[in-house]
């Protein structure tokens, strides 16, 4: 029989086991979405709120979250918990009301929710710690018993001296190495009382071929002093009853310095016995952050983890564990990070908080700076958010007094921004991939051992193969998009679906030999560099070339240390990276994302043009930088140009205003998809007209479309977007049309609140 469902209000007159009072635990169960269950725990069993349980449903165990203990429950038959996975509740109190709050706001099952608070190899809980033999030293001989062991055992002497100067315990392993001791001489010595063998755990370090150099703080300018001190006031632990401080907005330009207020608000932090976490965008930025994380606080070199997708499940599995019990108190990562299982937290920091990738794809479609807000207001704590191009949204937040603003108008020492040039395109003769005025100053840096950054949006060698006789595309047979030419694997590639082929040689259709490759993309601007600058070191970034897992490491210590001239690479390049030797900065085609049918796609052009111009000029050698647009009037271009944020805002947030798009509305994007366009199609109309018919009277409700990407993945999509100022009140009512609604098998419906993609 399946355990009773029940609401998440206790009844202390509801029912009791065998007349004696019983503690019930109310249980949310794996892949069985919102639905609370109702189980009884066994005399002598300890179980607390937060714990991963294994539970009965039917005939099999599953396992689950305990959501709260009560006296009593209203329903009979309840069943026991079946065991108890682990002495520590994996989430605490905050954590499970933070959950609880993404189910509501997101419009999505709550066990969903805490399928992204808890990382999967935690959930299975099948994964143990790894441990090794370690040998470590007890007591040392005496000098004439020394000189004796050295004559009759010289094996188990040399041992002992290889401990003796380790002056730490040793894994076997290595003392074999260091002095050809075997098995046998290593018990020899166990037996006569000089060491003992132990069992040690073995942490999977994902950064443990890393060698760090202490660092020390840097002297901060007077705007780094003042942003410093005003962070720092909202530090100390609150009292009961004081508000929570407002979230910080540190607008500092590129190169201002904000990781080092980042690094002395954090050691502020750990002075005070607290905790801290930093989010980075892109995992790409991770390794440059965990170095310098780890060679500032070098004496503490384990109080430093992190957390990313790139990380095996054994690495994650004992970061999570190293961080739950408190022996790291730093905790570095993608967004998932915010969700860290520390205690006792003193900052979140949100490093470039404009950034689109903070937004989660998969339901829940959470976003990591709200969540990192929400967090801190949940855990009493201060939150600051960084960035040189601070999104719409959160600036709105700044001049309506919900976040504090911090300003940072000048680089470190006085360094000047760079030049930026915008070079017309469209006067170029012939069409070329990188103009005469880029080449000759890509030459000139070349000449003086200054290195490079060309970035390009976009992968491959060719964006499209197009036939100029019978105007065939090679297009995807499985989305509405064209079908990228890869040179290096000479396949054509679905960039959204993985879809690839052969490339033809002639035109599939009319058979015409003169199939021609359209378009740009990173492959080719590698390609063509090297050709030009033959004696160069040219290398590539982006999701082709970085598929190893040290692939991003590698790459990024080479160019640190100049082994590399010329960086070719995607968006992974654009932000966050501190390269002092890099001079120039080329931004081959900075119309890709301007066209978009997208509300945000100016503002994300001005941020990604402006990040990329920042990482010219970072050292001692003034910064260039140069713009190749076809449409170089685009306000977007030319505030980036200015590096005038303000000016940018301003004239954007009038735009926004006007048309009642976020920061002024939260907008809600719903999305069917299905295989069959007819069903999709149908099935999209009539959630709309469910929508309509008691829908509050502040919401907008637009008409059901085609999305903008018709077709991926083999499905058809169909959009529906609704805006208004009340945001959870909309949410719970979408929801609630939704449960009430049955869709055909093949037809899968989507919500995503605060949507950042309209695609």
């Amino acid at each position: 029989m399946l355990g009773g469902m029940s609401s998440l209000d206790s009844n202390p007159a509801g029912f009791q086991l065998d007349g004696v009072p019983s503690v019930f635990a109310r249980v949310v169960v794996d892949d069985f979405g919102s639905r609370v269950f109702d189980y009884s725990v066994p005399k002598g069993v300890v179980v607390q709120v937060g714990a991963r349980v294994r539970v009965p449903v039917r005939t099999r165990n599953v396992l689950g979250t305990v959501l709260e203990l009560s006296n009593s429950t209203e329903v009979s038959g309840v069943r026991p918990i079946a065991s108890v996975m682990s002495g520590e509740p994996a989430l605490n109190p905050a954590l499970l009301k933070l959950a609880a709050w993404m189910a509501d706001y997101y419009c999505c099952p709550l066990e969903a929710a805490i399928r992204s608070v808890l990382p999967q190899v935690i959930r299975k809980s099948e994964m143990t710690h790894q441990e090794r033999q370690v040998v470590r030293l007890i007591q040392v001989p005496s000098e004439e018993g020394r000189l004796a062991l050295q004559s009759r055992a010289p094996l188990q002497a040399a041992a002992l001296a290889a401990l003796e100067q380790a002056g730490t315990p040793l894994p076997v392993t290595e003392l074999t190495k260091l002095s050809d001791a075997t098995h046998a001489v290593v018990r020899a010595l166990e037996r006569k009382g000089w060491v003992a063998v132990e069992m040690e755990r073995m942490e999977r370090d994902p950064f443990r071929k890393e060698h760090f150099v202490e660092d020390q703080n840097l002297t901060l300018n007077p705007e780094q002093t003042i942003a410093f001190a005003r962070v720092c006031a909202t530090l100390e632990p609150l009292q009961e009853g004081s508000p929570v401080p407002k979230p910080f907005l540190l607008h500092g330009v590129t190169g201002s310095g904000k990781t080092e207020i980042y690094l002395q608000a954090i050691q502020r932090v750990l002075e005070q016995g607290r905790t801290a976490i930093m989010l980075v965008p892109e995992i790409s930025l991770t390794p440059q952050t965990v170095e310098r994380f780890r060679s500032r606080f070098a004496a503490s070199r384990h109080e430093v983890a992190v957390l990313h997708s790139h990380l095996s499940e054994g690495e994650r599995h004992d970061e999570w564990h190293r961080i739950r019990s408190g022996r790291a108190r730093i905790v570095i990562g993608a967004r998932s990070a915010v969700f860290a299982p520390v205690e006792n937290l003193g900052l979140i920091v949100v490093d470039e908080e404009h950034e689109p990738s903070y937004k989660q794809e998969e339901a829940p479609r959470y976003h990591g700076r709200d969540i990192a807000v929400l967090r801190a207001h949940l855990e009493r704590c201060s939150v600051l958010l960084g960035s040189a191009t601070p999104s719409l949204e959160s600036f709105h937040n700044v001049s309506i007094g919900k976040y504090e603003l911090l300003e940072i108008a000048s680089r470190v020492d006085d360094k000047r921004l760079p030049y930026i040039r915008i070079i017309d395109m469209r006067m170029e003769s012939r069409n070329p991939v990188i103009s005469g005025k880029l080449l000759t100053a890509i030459e000139a840096r070349l000449k003086k051992r200054e290195q490079t950054i060309l970035f390009l949006n976009r992968r491959g060698f060719s964006t499209s193969m197009l036939c100029e006789k019978c105007g065939y595309v090679c297009e995807c047979p499985n989305c509405s998009i064209s079908l990228t030419f890869h040179r290096g694997a000479n396949r054509i590639v679905c960039h959204i679906c993985g879809h690839l082929a052969v490339a033809p040689s002639k035109c599939p259709e009319c058979k015409d030999p003169g199939i021609r490759q359209k378009g740009t993309g990173t492959e080719r601007v590698e390609d063509v560099v090297q050709k030009i600058f033959k004696t160069a070191v040219v290398r590539r970034m982006d999701a082709d070339v970085m598929q190893r897992k040290e692939a991003f490491r590698e790459t990024l210590s080479a160019f640190k240390a100049g082994k590399i001239d010329i960086l070719v690479g995607t968006q992974m390049i654009a932000k966050g990276l501190h390269f002092p030797n890099v001079t120039l900065v080329g931004i081959i085609n900075a119309d890709l994302g301007l066209h978009m049918p997208d509300f945000r796609a100016g503002e994300r052009t001005f941020q990604l043009l402006t990040q990329v111009a920042g990482r010219a000029g970072r050292g001692d050698v003034e910064g260039e930088v140069f713009v190749q647009s076809y449409t170089p009037f685009s306000p977007a271009i030319q505030f980036s140009r200015h590096h005038d944020f303000t000016g940018f805002w301003e004239q954007e947030i009038e735009f926004r205003k006007q048309w009642e798009y976020p920061p002024f509305t939260h907008l809600i994007l719903i999305q069917v998809r299905s295989v069959h366009q007819a069903r999709a199609e149908f099935s999209i109309q009539t959630l709309a007209r469910r929508l309509g018919e008691n829908l509050p009277p502040e919401v907008v409700l637009s008409e059901p479309a085609p999305a903008p990407l018709e077709k991926s993945h083999g499905q058809f999509r169909f959009h529906l977007m609704l805006r208004t100022k009340a945001i959870l009140r909309l949410s719970r009512y979408v929801r609630g049309v939704l449960d009430k609604m049955t869709f055909p098998e093949d037809v899968i419906v989507t919500v995503d609140v605060d949507a950042y993609h309209l695609l």
